[in-house]
């Protein structure tokens, strides 16, 4: 029988990936960084593969480490479960989570989900709202942590997420050619409507707002009904929408960058267990296409940011 992969150089992997480097990831796991080096050569001796190449200065993950990297984190987190299961000095108290709505309806089943295994005895409240009165309950002491839009110019987040945001339309219908183009978007002091009216506006594109809501919901529907052009990010696109281009007259757009807050004096282990699943769960989301690609054998690979969290939200 092979012997099996040892958890603790899995952690150690993970850490490089999340970390961006063996450096500090040798900080993150307390170890020095030779250690860090020996246990990837153990540990691409064990499964067989070159886990690592050099890119210039940096260390990339080859196509087999991006394979692995799946399989490493349910590994982990399956350890981690099974030891929360017989610990009876388990977490426990209560943790704040504000998010958007669109975030929620795409993010939190699943977060709450694995939370929920790890910490059995730690009660999770969620308010979904927009950012700005995210951070304003923040502030006032009235959640723990918050997935906001990254934006540094208004606020204070660590980013994420990232991933690219899209103008889209109905499949069935051609609205995104009419002369003004109706749009479906947040309100005036949302991040993606000033993005998506500056770059209209960049460009000569005559455009009416026709639709105003905080909901992602309300908005994808004007959309799907033929009703309205808006931006979303890509892993918000649903069936029977068509992504549009320059090609159709709609310019490039930054990406959609995700943010997250943790409120000061938060119990750290705490703070860390909620942190820990968040990111795991966000860094495994994929795009309606990558699903469908990914039951077909054929995932693609996106390139996101490792260094936290989730996209742009009303």
């Amino acid at each position: 029988m092979a012997a099996p992969l040892d958890i603790d150089q899995l952690r150690t992997f993970i850490a490089i990936v999340d970390m961006g480097s063996f450096t500090r990831a040798a900080t993150e796991v307390n170890k020095t960084q030779s250690a860090v080096s020996m246990q990837m050569r153990r540990l691409e001796e064990r499964v067989g593969k070159s886990l690592f190449e050099k890119d210039g200065r940096i260390n990339r993950l080859t196509s087999d480490g991006e394979r692995l990297l799946a399989y490493a984190r349910r590994l982990v987190r399956l350890n981690n479960e099974t030891l929360a299961a017989f610990d009876e000095e388990a977490l426990a108290g209560t943790i704040r989570l504000g998010t958007p709505d669109d975030y929620a309806d795409r993010y939190m089943p699943d977060i709450i989900a694995r939370f929920a295994k790890t910490n059995p005895n730690v009660e999770l409240t969620i308010t979904c709202e927009p950012s700005k009165d995210l951070v304003e309950k923040l502030n006032r002491n009235e959640l723990d942590i918050a997935l906001v839009t990254h934006n540094p110019k208004v606020r204070n987040s660590i980013l994420v997420r990232s991933e690219p945001l899209l103008w889209v339309t109905s499949m069935a219908h051609s609205v995104h050619a009419e002369v003004p183009v109706p749009l479906a978007v947040g309100r005036r002091n949302c991040d993606w409507r000033q993005l998506g009216c500056a770059a209209l506006d960049s460009v000569g594109r005559e455009y009416s707002v026709l639709f105003t809501s905080w909901s992602s919901t309300v908005v994808a529907s004007a959309v799907l009904a033929g009703l309205a052009v808006s931006l979303l990010p890509e892993s918000a696109l649903r069936p029977g929408m068509r992504i549009l281009t320059p090609a159709d007259g709609f310019p490039a757009l930054p990406p959609a960058e995700i943010g997250m807050i943790r409120r000061p004096g938060v119990p750290t282990v705490l703070m860390d267990a909620i942190t820990d699943h968040i990111a795991a769960s966000l860094d495994n989301m994929t795009s309606p296409d990558e699903e469908n690609d990914s039951r077909s054998g054929q995932r693609k690979s996106r390139n996101r940011s490792k260094s936290g969290l989730m996209f742009s939200s009303w």
